[in-house]
Formats: C-alpha cells, sequence, structure tokens
C-alpha cells in the first residue's frame, strides 16, 4: 500500500532577487512499513524534503499525496491534524521541555484531542514502557541520559498511534553505543509494529539499519537502492 506519493516537488526559496531551488522535480513513493534513510551532503534539499513530507513546509509546485489525500490542498487546521495524527516527529535535539516530566512530555500532542488527564497518562505511560523505560516517568530531562532523553522523544512521537515517524539527525547528539540502541529500537518499531519510518542521516553505520536508502545532491535524487535486510 503506497502511503507516500511525491509528483514533480519543486521548492524555490526568494531571497530579494535571488532565487534558491531548494528542490527540483523530485517524485518518489514510499509504502507503508519501510524503513528509509535519507542521505546528502549539507544543502543537497534533504532536510527541506523532509519538512514538506511532515506538512511543516510547502513546495512551490509538485504534488505531495499522503494515503491518498493531496496535501497541498489542505488549511492550516486541516495540516496540524495530520502532523498531530498521522506524523511522529523525533528531532536531533530531543526537544524536550526541561521542567517537564517524560510522561508530561510524551502526554503533549494529546492535549488537544479532548483526552482525559487519566487516559493521557495511561497512554504516555505504555508508550514509555515500549521504549525501555518504564519506570522513568517521572524523570526529568536532566535526570536521564542522552539517549534515554531521545527514547522518551521516540515515545511522545508515537503516543497518538502515528503510522509514520520522521526522524532528522536523532542520533546526531549521542555517543556509538547509545546511537546503535536508538536505531536498534527504530528497527524493532518497523519490525513488529509495522511503522514506517523515514530518516535524514549523513553517516553510513546509521544508514546501514534501513532497509531503502534515497541520495539527495543539488535538490534531486540521485540514487535510490533497496537493500536486502539479513
Amino acid at each position: 500500500m503506497l502511503l507516500i506519493e511525491t509528483h514533480e516537488i519543486i521548492k524555490i526559496y526568494r531571497l530579494g532577487d535571488i532565487e534558491l531551488k531548494a528542490l527540483a522535480r523530485v517524485s518518489f513513493a514510499i509504502e507503508k512499513g519501510e524503513f528509509v534513510a535519507i542521505m546528502g551532503p549539507s544543502g543537497s534539499g534533504k532536510t527541506t524534503f523532509m519538512n514538506i513530507l511532515g506538512c511543516l513546509d510547502k513546495p512551490t509546485s509538485g504534488q505531495y499525496l499522503l494515503e491518498g489525500i493531496d496535501v497541498g490542498g489542505l488549511n492550516r487546521d486541516e495540516l496540524a491534524g495530520i502532523r498531530n495524527k498521522k506524523i511522529g516527529f523525533v528531532f536531533q535535539g530531543f526537544n524536550l521541555l526541561p521542567r517537564t516530566s517524560a510522561v508530561e512530555n510524551i502526554e503533549l500532542p494529546m492535549l488537544y484531542d479532548g483526552f482525559s488527564a487519566k487516559e493521557r497518562t495511561r497512554r504516555a505511560l505504555r508508550a514509555l514502557e515500549s521504549v525501555g523505560l518504564e519506570g522513568r516517568g517521572d524523570h526529568h530531562p536532566n535526570q536521564l541520559s542522552g539517549g534515554q532523553q531521545q527514547r522518551v522523544a521516540i515515545a511522545r512521537a508515537l503516543v497518538n498511534n502515528a503510522p509514520i515517524i520522521l526522524a532528522d539527525e536523532p542520533t546526531g547528539n549521542l555517543d556509538s553505543k547509545t546511537s546503535a540502541e536508538i536505531m536498534e529500537l527504530f528497527l524493532k518499531l518497523n519490525n513488529e509494529s509495522n511503522i514506517t519510518v523515514i530518516l535524514v542521516t549523513h553517516e553510513n553505520n546509521i544508514a546501514a539499519y534501513s532497509k531503502r536508502i534515497i541520495k539527495f545532491l543539488d535538490g534531486s535524487i540521485v540514487s535510490d537502492e533497496k537493500r536486502i535486510k539479513s
């Protein structure tokens, strides 16, 4: 089942009289349950493309279909709804509220969905358990290691049962051992829960966990390789 389709996506940034083409006619598709790494040097367009996939930005032209819905035709509230229901975001810097417990950080995506406080806590604790941090719900970010903070961020991405995780350099602030643990967690979520994982990375050893590697250069896809995992 096709989850994501893009057709001839172009993104142009204008700075006065200067035009910068960040994406140049990018077309591709991702099926439900894939694990995709997006790679490329700085300025290649990979982060711009991820922002469009995450409904954080719109293309200058072209079409983006998410579960068959033309995202370009949606208004601001509808886009916010998609970000909340369909996509879980994981960032390099964790983006946790420092004076808020792990459980309360995980509850944030549910605050505007009408869940009771009891239901929010129940779901947050379940998400925390799914990333191996049961018993740490009352800990604040400064009481957690970097890897544990990223696990909390992943739990927050999972709490609304979003079918897609978009991860932008999710191991960029972690040491090699912790990075491997986080990538094994993404792999487990992909294999056992059929969650579609799309991550941006510049590290080959991180991309090696994926089942498909897409490489960008100068705003275009220059290679798209499906990998056979043993």
